[in-house]
């Protein structure tokens, strides 16, 4: 998938005006974020947790060369074949060469973050393989030929209604015509047709939550099971993964675990977690003839090495965006890329380019909320302020957006000058707007009064008033 994140207004102000996808986004906050807050009130180590689990991360990162060469040593020794992607072209063609050598015909999916990051489907697809998304959410934007608008709910902005209606255009071709409306009968007939998917599925691919260096593992957590069937049924299974995703041990994976399923959904666990070791082996009932992993760099090397290293913590909880204002008001495809939220607006400009990315350092209201709830302590404030920095200095971006921002720093260097200037403008805003208490239009603040009124100031400044109920103290 292309980044479209230049178009970030526009896609924002459509997103304002889609009242299914307004309904959608109000379920947030009474779903996942209360959901996380009595999930973690009821662990009284939570905190302590987060702690561990930055350290566990901070130390993987720091010692990642060795504990992904320890990892390709076990996976090698399990009998499975590790293969090294640098580029999201590098981890397609890999996949693709697998997928033919395996003379495959048909490859099922289960949801991977990094599999959309490399576009896999589309290039499996345009080599000539029949591709099927496994996951619900997955499936229903693959029918829909979207992307995914939520990294753990990709389906969260589709109504029932138009699931009925995908599922009564695409699923008549297995003789299914009836239009269904109500849930259950909507997932029991996705899992009819998904069920003939897996039993004829030549390559299962899946994506990795955490990579354990000392044992060679692959764990993928998932709420319906279509992961475990993916990596088992299939005779070849493709493991996509980020370097990133590497731990120790498996001791360290249960901390990051009882993190990620409280931070994702508020579940003390998921309902699946499932770890992977190597090909089937002689005594085995069940599992691949050849189990492949690719690891993809795809920029993450270079983020190791610079100011954006913190962001490689990252284990896709999504609780950064469920509390995101911006991200609560609009949904994840304004931000026109696979990542959405404050950790897409990072994400993005380092993996597209700053230049494709413009708005989205600043479609942040810096108010730490997601700094506060992320469950590895990833200062994504401090980041978005690094982005916005070197857009200043590379001189990326509106020239007038550049020349305001230049008078404020003057303005802001010479405090006398400051105080000055606000006294003044108070003074002639808190007269002009008195009689009517606030600004219906206001020049230069377009973008603020065309969506509601700009409140009048009292005449003095907030230091003025300040000093003044300080003297009514005494």
């Amino acid at each position: 998938m292309e980044p479209i994140s230049h178009e970030f207004k526009a896609r924002s102000r459509q997103s304002l005006d889609d009242p299914v996808l307004q309904s959608a986004l109000k379920n947030l906050a009474t779903g996942f974020v209360d959901s996380r807050r009595k999930c973690a009130e009821a662990l009284p180590e939570f905190e302590a947790l987060r702690d561990l689990g930055t350290e566990i991360c901070d130390h993987a990162l720091a010692n990642l060369d060795f504990y992904l060469r320890r990892y390709e040593e076990q996976v090698t020794a399990s009998g499975g074949h590790v293969h090294w992607a640098s580029t999201s072209h590098d981890a397609c063609r890999i996949a693709t060469d697998i997928c033919r050598r395996a003379n495959a015909k048909k490859i099922i999916r289960g949801k991977s973050m990094i599999g959309e990051e490399v576009g896999i489907n589309d290039a499996l697809e345009e080599a000539g393989f029949e591709t099927v998304e496994t996951d619900l959410g997955e499936y229903i934007l693959q029918l829909a030929k979207e992307p995914p608008s939520h990294i753990v709910a990709p389906a969260i902005h589709k109504s029932k209604d138009e699931i009925s209606d995908l599922f009564q255009k695409h699923h008549a071709a297995h003789g299914l015509t009836e239009r269904q409306t109500e849930r259950r009968a909507l997932v029991q007939e996705a899992r009819q047709v998904l069920r003939q998917a897996f039993v004829s599925a030549d390559v299962g691919i899946t994506g990795a939550n955490f990579l354990i260096a000392d044992t060679g593992s692959n764990i993928i957590v998932t709420n319906e099971g279509n992961g475990d069937l993916t990596c088992t049924l299939p005779r070849v299974h493709i493991v996509t993964a980020a370097i990133d995703k590497v731990i120790p041990s498996v001791e360290d994976a249960m901390v990051l675990l009882r993190l990620l399923g409280r931070s994702a959904t508020g579940q003390e666990i998921t309902a699946y977690t499932t770890f992977t070791t190597g090909p089937k082996r002689d005594n085995d009932s069940d599992g691949p003839e050849e189990y492949h992993v690719i690891l993809v760099d795809n920029g993450r090397s270079t983020m190791l090495g610079n100011e954006f290293r913190e962001m490689l913590r990252c284990i896709r909880c999504g609780a950064c965006m469920n509390h995101c204002p911006v991200y609560g008001s609009i949904g994840g495809h304004a931000y026109g890329w696979v990542y959405p939220g404050p950790m897409g607006s990072v994400l993005t400009p380092m993996m597209a380019g700053l230049d494709k990315a413009i708005d989205l350092p600043n479609a942040c209201t810096l108010n730490g909320r997601c700094q506060e709830v992320c469950p590895v302590r990833i200062p994504l404030p401090k980041l978005l302020r690094v982005h916005r920095t070197r857009q200043y200095e590379q001189r990326i971006g509106s020239g007038v957006f550049r020349f305001g921002l230049g008078i404020w720093a003057f303005f802001a260097a010479h405090p006398a000058v400051y105080h000055f200037g606000t006294r003044v403008i108070m003074a002639v805003m808190g007269a002009l707007g008195r009689r009517k208490g606030v600004f219906r239009r206001m020049p230069l603040a377009g973008g603020w009064t065309q969506a509601r009124d700009l409140p009048a100031p009292q005449g003095k400044t907030f230091q003025a008033a300040w000093r003044e109920r300080q003297r009514e103290k005494e």
